[in-house]
This record gives C-alpha cells, sequence and structure tokens, in this order.
C-alpha cells in the first residue's frame, strides 16, 4: 500500500512536472529575454502621441502572458485563503512593479536584461522555499514576506522597463501610455489571478491538496532553477 502511495506520488510529480515544463516551453521564444511580441514591438515603436487605451490592452496582455509573473504570483497565494491577505499582497506586488517600470522607462537607468530576469527566476525559488517552510528549518527565522513581495515585485517591473528601453519610445505621450500600461498589467493581474483561484479553489477542496501541495512547490522551485538558468546561459554566451 504505501509502495502504491509512492508510485502515485512520482507519476504526479512527472505528470506535473512535464505539463510545466511544457508550457515553458512554449514561452522559449520569450524566455531569454522580458518577451514582448513581435507585433507589439512594432506598435509601441510606431506610437506617437497618447494611446492610453491600446497600451492598457497590451499591458493586460503582458501579465496574462507573462509565465514569470504568473508563477511567482501562483507562488504568492499558494496558502493564502482569505480575500483580504491576497489583496495585500498583490497590492505590494503591484506596487512594486508599476514603480520601477516607470522610473526605469522615464529615468533611462537599465542593467541586463538577462540578469534582471535571472533575479525573477529567483523570485519564484524564493517564493517555493518559502512555502515549503525551508527558511525557518535552515536559518530559524521566517522572512518579511510582504517586504519579499515588494522587492520581488521592483524587479519584476524593472525587467519590463529595461525591456522597452530597448525600443525607440516617442517621448509625446509616454507618461500617459505607461500609466495606461499599468493599469493594464493589474487589470490582467486580476484576471489571471482570478483564474487562479477558482482552480485552486477546487483543488483545495479536494483530499489530493495537502498530499501534493509539497510536490506542487518543489516543482514551482525546479521551474524558478530552470528560468534562471535560461536567463544566465544569455547573459554569458549570447
Amino acid at each position: 500500500m504505501l509502495q502504491a502511495s509512492i508510485l502515485l506520488r512520482w507519476r504526479s510529480a512527472i505528470l506535473l512536472l512535464a505539463l510545466l515544463l511544457l508550457l515553458v516551453d512554449g514561452a522559449l521564444s520569450q524566455a531569454l529575454a522580458h518577451g514582448v511580441a513581435d507585433g507589439d514591438k512594432g506598435y509601441i515603436q510606431e506610437t506617437s502621441g497618447v494611446v492610453f487605451l491600446p497600451f492598457v490592452y497590451l499591458g493586460a496582455k503582458h501579465m496574462i502572458t507573462g509565465y514569470d509573473h504568473l508563477l511567482f504570483l501562483f507562488g504568492v497565494i499558494f496558502f493564502l485563503y482569505r480575500m483580504k491577505d491576497i489583496g495585500i499582497y498583490v497590492t505590494m506586488f503591484a506596487v512594486g512593479h508599476s514603480t520601477t517600470l516607470l522610473l526605469g522607462v522615464l529615468t533611462g537607468v537599465s542593467v541586463s536584461s538577462y540578469l534582471i530576469d535571472a533575479i525573477i527566476g529567483l523570485s519564484v525559488v524564493y517564493k517555493a522555499l518559502d512555502n515549503l517552510g525551508a527558511f525557518q528549518r535552515w536559518f530559524g527565522v521566517q522572512p518579511n514576506t510582504k517586504a519579499a513581495t515588494l522587492i520581488f515585485g521592483l524587479f519584476h517591473g524593472f525587467g519590463l522597463a529595461t525591456k522597452l528601453q530597448d525600443f525607440q519610445l516617442s517621448p509625446d505621450g509616454l507618461v500617459w501610455n505607461l500609466i495606461g500600461f499599468n493599469i493594464g498589467v493589474e487589470l490582467g493581474q486580476l484576471l489571471a489571478l482570478g483564474a487562479i483561484l477558482i482552480a485552486m479553489g477546487f483543488w483545495r477542496r479536494t483530499d489530493g491538496f495537502w498530499k501534493h501541495a509539497y510536490l506542487a512547490n518543489v516543482v514551482l522551485m525546479s521551474l524558478g532553477f530552470i528560468l534562471t538558468g535560461y536567463q544566465l546561459v544569455g547573459f554569458f554566451v549570447i
């Protein structure tokens, strides 16, 4: 009976890892830099003046298709049940993301997008380890999870700001367009989190949630390391 249970867990682990790896592989065309679709690149570069709503759309699209953001937020809300708590953490992430996106583009401060995205991959690793209680076991301390969410939100926003600086953005209407983009990011975040919460709501009602919670975070940590590895390869090789 015990062997059958162990075998079932290993099979679940392999299936879950394979599914998530396929999702990551489908995003590899964007994985070595903070991705922006080719069609969107052209539109951003050709735009001049205030085009608020299109930038709201682009921001929402970026968040919904931003696998690195979604993996991190998945880890953040994994053990959160109350909407109040979820709202606090999501707000902390949004404040960090919006701040560095605006400041990065407007001030022209930039760092290699590969290094920033490597840190973003490590943010996924951090959150998985936090969910597994690793820091308490290893160091006897619990990091401030709200502060960590804010800090990693700063890196997530700076990653996109670094990428946007590669484009020839028109200064005409830039501030309003960036504000629209940020609003779109938050709308996309709400839509993505809504879908995640609905799926997790069904999963949490099953007996398998607590049986596979550890496994899910191990897989999440593994994907974070994979994303970090891709970015470091891009930094040192490309």
